[in-house]
C-alpha cells in the first residue's frame, strides 16, 4: 500500500502522455513527483507556484478525466507546491486543493506562508503578481503600423507583420523573422505588431524584450537559482517578440534556454517574432537546432529605402510634428541622407533644432549647409563581416582563411586584428565577435586585443599595420 500512490501516478501518465503534445510532457509532468495517496485524494509535488498556476489554467482538464478513470468519480488532487529560498530560508513546500470547478480564472495566488514571506512569483520585469494583465508588454507607444511607412523596401515584412497581429499563432508566419541593417525599422515593425495584437486581442500576454536583456535576466536567474522561474514565466507568453536574436551568438546557455522556451510556445500554437540584422543562414555562432527553426516560418527582410520611400519617411514626420517645410528641403534631405531611417530622421531633427535656435527659416541654403556637414561627420556602421574583409584584403588572403583551425603566424595575427578593431569600431560582444571571427569564445577575443596592444607598443611593423587599416576603416 506505501507504494500505492507512485503506481497511481505511473497510470495517469500513462494516459496524460497520449494526450498531450510530447513537449508539453516533458516540460510540464515529467518533473512532478507523486506524494501520497489518502483515500482517493492523490497528493503531488510540483518544483514552483508558476508550475501549479500553468497546470491549473492549461491541463486540469486532462488531469480531472484520468484521474477519475484511474481511482473513481470521487479522485481529487492535491498540489505540494516548492516556495523557493527566500531571506535566506531553506525551500519548504505549501499545499494547494485543485480548483475541481473550472480553470482557474487569472487569481493570484493566496498562500500561507511562514514566518513573513510572502508568496511572489517572480518574473524577470518585477511586476507584482502572476496576474497575465499585469505583465508590461514593453512596447513603445508610437511604434505603431499608421507611423511605419510602406515602400518597396519593407513592403513584405510590413504585410507579414499585419497578418500575424490579426491572427498571432493562427498563420504559417510563425516565426517571424524580420532582419536588415540597423536603422531601417526592425523593432518598430515588431512592436507594431505587438502593439496591433494588444488593440485586437487585449487578453492576450504580449513581450518585447531585447537578446541582450534576456541575457543579463537569464543570468540573474541562474545566479540566484530562479531558472525555472525564467522559464516558466517566459513559457506563458502569448506573442513573444526578441529583438537582436543575433546578440545570441556564441552564447550556448543562453540559446538552449531559449530553444526551450520556443519550442514550447510554438507547440502551444503561440506566435513568435524575431529581428536580426542577418537572415537565419548568414548567422553565425549560433546552434543548428536553433537555426532551422528561426527558418520554420517566414523570414522578411527590410531593405535601405528608395527615394520615393524617404520622401514619404519625411512627409509623415513633418505631418505628425505640424511643421511645413518646402519639398526642395525634403527632396534635398532625401537625396543625401541615404543610408537608414534613422539618420533620415535624426537629420530633420538637427535641421528643425538649428532652425528653432537661431530663429532662422528653414531654407534650401541652411538644409545644405547643415546636412553636408552631417554626411562629412557621419560616421560609417561597421560590420564584423566588413572589418574582417579590410583586414583581409590588407595581408592578402581570403576571409575564409580567418575561419580556419591553424596556427600560421600570418592568419593568426589578420584574426586578432580583426577581432582588435571588432571590439573598438562596433557594440558587438565579445562572444558575439569570436564566434564570427574563427568560431572562438570571449576570452580567445580579449586575449587578441591584448596581444594588438602590446605589439603595438613594441613592434614598430605591426604598427604600421595597424595604423595603415585603421585609416582604410575610417575612409
Amino acid at each position: 500500500m506505501s507504494e500505492q500512490y507512485k503506481t497511481v501516478w505511473e497510470k495517469c501518465l500513462i494516459v496524460i502522455k497520449d494526450n498531450v503534445p510530447s513537449s508539453s510532457f516533458k516540460t510540464w509532468f515529467e518533473p512532478i513527483i507523486p506524494v501520497k495517496l489518502n483515500q482517493q485524494v492523490l497528493t503531488i509535488q510540483v518544483p514552483s507556484a508558476f508550475f501549479y498556476e500553468y497546470l491549473e489554467e492549461q491541463f486540469i482538464d486532462i488531469l480531472r478525466k484520468t484521474l477519475r478513470m484511474v481511482l473513481g468519480n470521487d479522485a481529487k488532487l492535491e498540489y505540494n507546491v516548492v516556495m523557493g529560498n527566500q531571506n535566506g530560508n531553506e525551500p519548504y513546500t505549501v499545499s494547494y486543493p485543485t480548483n475541481n470547478s473550472a480553470r482557474i480564472q487569472n487569481k493570484p495566488l493566496t498562500v500561507p506562508l511562514k514566518a513573513e514571506n510572502k508568496a511572489a512569483i517572480k518574473n524577470p520585469f518585477i511586476i507584482p503578481g502572476i496576474q497575465k494583465l499585469q505583465i508590461d508588454p514593453q512596447l513603445k507607444p508610437n511604434n505603431t503600423f499608421e507611423n511605419f511607412v510602406e515602400g518597396d523596401c519593407n513592403r513584405l515584412a510590413r504585410s507579414a507583420g499585419y497578418a500575424v497581429a490579426q491572427n498571432p499563432g493562427g498563420t504559417a508566419f510563425n516565426p517571424l523573422m524580420i532582419y536588415g541593417n540597423s536603422g531601417l525599422g526592425k523593432t518598430h515593425l515588431a512592436q507594431a505588431i505587438g502593439i496591433e495584437v494588444k488593440e485586437q486581442f487585449p487578453d492576450k500576454v504580449v513581450l518585447y524584450v531585447n537578446a541582450n536583456k534576456f541575457q543579463t535576466q537569464f543570468t540573474e536567474a541562474t545566479r540566484n537559482n530562479n531558472r525555472n522561474d525564467f522559464l516558466h514565466f517566459y513559457q506563458m507568453i502569448d506573442v513573444l517578440i526578441l529583438d537582436d536574436v543575433h546578440e545570441f551568438a556564441g552564447k550556448e546557455k543562453t540559446q538552449e534556454t531559449f530553444f526551450h522556451i520556443f519550442n514550447h510556445l510554438h507547440q502551444m500554437g503561440k506566435q513568435l517574432i524575431l529581428t536580426s540584422d542577418k537572415p537565419p543562414i548568414e548567422l553565425k555562432g549560433m546552434e543548428q537546432r536553433l537555426l532551422s527553426r528561426f527558418k520554420w516560418g517566414l523570414t522578411a527582410d527590410l531593405q535601405t529605402p528608395d527615394f520615393d520611400t524617404r520622401m514619404q519617411i519625411l512627409r509623415a514626420k513633418v505631418y505628425k510634428d505640424g511643421i511645413t517645410l518646402s519639398d526642395e528641403v525634403l527632396e534635398y534631405i532625401a537625396s543625401h541622407i541615404t543610408n537608414n531611417v534613422r539618420e533620415l530622421e535624426g537629420a530633420l531633427v538637427s535641421l528643425l533644432a538649428q532652425s528653432m535656435l537661431n530663429k532662422r527659416e528653414i531654407t534650401l541654403e541652411l538644409a545644405a549647409k547643415l546636412i553636408n556637414k552631417l554626411v562629412k561627420n557621419a560616421k560609417r556602421e561597421l560590420s564584423i563581416e566588413y572589418i574582417s574583409k579590410v583586414v583581409c584584403d590588407y595581408f592578402s588572403m581570403s576571409v575564409d582563411a580567418l575561419q580556419a583551425k591553424t596556427r600560421k603566424r600570418e592568419i593568426v595575427q589578420a584574426r586578432q586584428i580583426a577581432m582588435y578593431f571588432s571590439k573598438s569600431l562596433t557594440k558587438y560582444s565579445l562572444a558575439s565577435i569570436g564566434a564570427q571571427i574563427g568560431s572562438k569564445d570571449h576570452a580567445t577575443v580579449l586575449h587578441a586585443c591584448k596581444t594588438v596592444n602590446n605589439l603595438k607598443d613594441t613592434d614598430k611593423n605591426f604598427r604600421q599595420f595597424v595604423e595603415d587599416i585603421e585609416k582604410k576603416l575610417k575612409m
